[in-house]
């Protein structure tokens, strides 16, 4: 099994492309659902972050209040960082965790949904394809303005805050051109998905856990058969 890497930009219609993919039958994961997860209470990444940024952190129901830690470390890289530290290898594990359960039932890909896949660059190592959600800047901002009911200038001011969409696309492996019709972008989808299900980068992986196997039932064999006293 191989992982996927996917993301977009605001507006680009990363969501609705997910959802082809799982009518498809595929695997998605959505890292930003970890990322709420494993910040719950009674999990080690909140406790920690309460040590590290104090109780005004919390809620009254004890979980953590976003808006009060996003203001905390916005333009504070040291304390972006400590955060970074604390929530990243939680992330990472719980990831790997939803990845087995996939592996278990014989997925050849999954699909990660990580949305800043190419500004942060944890994750890409892990990545054996990345996608990206495009579409060019005119339709992208008349989407957000008519999606999000904004002026032109605070559409604008959201899109300049994220990384630009061409230059995701230079980065990917694989672009879904959502800029047109909905059915050009369906149609992308389902090559893309019959291209990756047709792929044989998922054998190496399986094919060494199977030899691990076999490695193992060979030994319990030995040891039962050797060391073991006969009845």
């Amino acid at each position: 099994m191989f992982l996927v890497g996917l993301t977009g930009g605001i507006a680009s219609g990363k969501s609705s492309v997910i959802q082809v993919f799982q009518q498809l039958g595929c695997a998605v994961i959505d890292v930003d659902v970890i990322a709420r997860h494993v910040v719950q209470p009674g999990y080690p990444a909140h406790r920690r972050i309460v040590e590290a940024f104090g109780t005004e952190v919390l809620l009254e129901n004890g979980d953590i209040n976003r808006k009060v830690l996003g203001d905390l470390i916005f333009n504070q890289p040291d304390r972006r960082h400590l955060l970074n530290t604390i929530t990243h290898p939680e992330i990472r594990k719980e990831m790997m965790k939803e990845t087995f359960k996939y592996f278990l039932r014989g997925y050849r890909y999954v699909i990660l949904d990580i949305p800043l896949l190419f500004e942060t660059k944890k994750l890409l190592k892990y990545m054996k394809h990345t996608v990206v959600v495009y579409c060019d800047r005119d339709t992208q901002l008349a989407r957000l303005m008519q999606r999000n009911n904004l002026n032109r200038e605070d559409a604008e001011a959201r899109i300049e805050a994220q990384l630009p969409l061409k230059d995701k696309a230079r980065m990917a492996r694989h672009v879904l051109d959502n800029s047109g019709e909905w059915s050009s972008t369906k149609r992308q989808v389902i090559l893309l998905h019959a291209e990756l299900e047709r792929s044989l980068e998922y054998l190496p992986l399986r094919l060494g856990v199977l030899t691990g196997l076999v490695g193992l039932a060979s030994l319990l064999y030995l040891l039962t058969h050797y060391l073991l006293p006969s009845p």
